[in-house]
């Protein structure tokens, strides 16, 4: 019995070491949080680290672009029940990264306030699977049935050591059927994505103490102009409460494009002033109805795409300052894919918004962009690159020249098109006028 059951304690060791289950869910929660900010006449990128202790320090960068005026920005942490924490940073004259950290003494829902904008974030839980648990538990009841039965046999009751020796078969099942069960187990939604945050939820997002409704009705887009900020007023559509369960998709809460009516584009990132509201500043913006879409990403509700107009008391338009590329364009009739290819001479761009490019798309245009039928945002993806990391931020300026687009225009017409990249830490926009076909067979009117 003493040479079966050294036999069993080392083979029960063996399986341990080989078979431990992944890190725990919460430990996967989280991660660095991207969110672009149009604060006043700022256009800022605010990354939030992910915290990697609780209580610990939060690291934050405020990255500037060019054109961005110096100054000082307060952050601001801030949690219900909890201890806040301040902080200044410092924002230089040359565009990059600038630093601050504030603390936190707890997991759950909080809030990084940038001046009067308001960040929502979660900070995550160390949470074990009920997974891991098994695994866990199994083999620390699989050594006490062993010693249970080592004593016995000593002791002179073999008979007796029998059951405790069961026990240690029955454990070690239950332990290995965990261990190798847990990678194909989907891991349950993460408090802050699919689940509302709530303290409690993020403590146990098991017991699911707080799920959404996975049907949530579409957003209401009331857009209203506070001087020279522009407010966008977001309800729901069955109750009319505020929405305040935006995500940051594509490193943003929403994604503004707002075009005069001399066909001039803004790309913005409203910032979150309270439940429900957000405000941008449109600046020297030109008298008239500019045309405006926001496309956002609803917890439980998927992604949006709002579309309104807002008449605006102002000036003449102002001269874009329009970038430079050389831009290819394969345009199919409407209905296939279409290529446009933008090449900027260096590789020396920038990641912005997570992506290489993107393509803002409004047409066909007849007389005002107000009516036309199409909006699209289009993406060109980060190619990999041996050395990269997978997931670069602003700091990485290391690709290009080339930037593609692939996309299906719908319809025949002409279209308004604007193609964006970032390059030394400022966003280029090069507009172009698309004609696109109709096929072949098909009458236009």
């Amino acid at each position: 019995m003493k040479r079966s059951g050294v036999i069993l304690l080392l083979v029960l060791g063996a399986v341990f070491s080989v078979a431990a289950p992944a890190l725990a869910d919460g430990a996967q929660l989280g991660g660095d949080l991207h969110v672009a900010q149009s604060l006043g006449d700022r256009e800022l990128t605010v990354v939030i680290r992910r915290a990697a202790e609780v209580p610990g320090p939060v690291h934050v960068d405020v990255v500037t672009h060019a054109g961005t005026p110096p100054g000082e920005l307060t952050l601001t942490a801030r949690a219900a029940g909890a201890r806040t924490s301040t902080t200044k940073v410092v924002l230089g004259a040359t565009p990059g990264f600038h630093s601050g950290v504030v603390h936190v003494d707890r997991p759950g829902p909080w809030e990084l306030a940038v001046d009067e904008a308001s960040i929502p974030f979660v900070v995550p839980a160390i949470v074990p699977s009920p997974w891991e648990n098994a695994t866990y538990g199994g083999f620390i009841a699989a050594g006490v049935f062993l010693f249970a039965a080592l004593v016995l046999a000593v002791l002179g009751m073999p008979g007796l050591a029998l059951v405790p020796t069961g026990g240690v078969v029955a454990s070690v099942a239950v332990a290995v059927t965990a261990a190798l069960l847990a990678p194909s187990i989907p891991p349950v939604p993460a408090p802050g994505t699919q689940l509302d945050p709530t303290y409690e939820s993020v403590l146990d997002p098991y017991q699911r103490t707080s799920i959404v409704d996975f049907s949530r009705p579409p957003v209401n887009l009331v857009p209203r102009m506070d001087g020279s900020d522009l407010v966008l007023d977001l309800t729901d559509g069955s109750s009319g409460r505020p929405v305040d369960d935006l995500l940051v998709h594509d490193n943003a809460f929403i994604h503004l494009v707002v075009v005069s009516p001399a066909g001039n584009l803004r790309h913005l990132h409203p910032v979150r002033t309270g439940p429900g509201e957000y405000r941008a500043r449109l600046s020297g913006a030109e008298q008239g109805t500019h045309a405006l879409a926001a496309e956002i990403a609803r917890r439980g509700g998927g992604v949006q795409l709002l579309r309104s107009s807002i008449d605006v008391t102002g000036g003449a338009p102002a001269p874009s300052a329009d970038g430079k590329a050389d831009v290819a364009m394969d345009i199919r009739e409407a209905g296939r894919p279409s290529t446009i290819t933008a090449r900027f001479g260096e590789s020396d761009l920038q990641p912005w918004l997570g992506m290489l490019g993107h393509m803002i798309v409004v047409g066909p245009v007849t007389d005002s962009p107000v009516k036309a039928p199409i909006w699209a945002h289009v993406h060109s993806m980060i190619p990999p690159v041996p050395g990269m990391p997978g997931q670069p931020d602003e700091s990485v300026a290391a690709y290009g020249p080339d930037v593609p687009f692939t996309y299906s225009f719908p319809l025949p017409g002409r279209y308004l098109v604007w193609i964006q990249v970032e390059r030394d830490y400022s966003i280029v926009t090069v507009p172009k006028v698309v004609d696109v076909p109709a096929a072949k067979g098909v009458a236009t009117k």
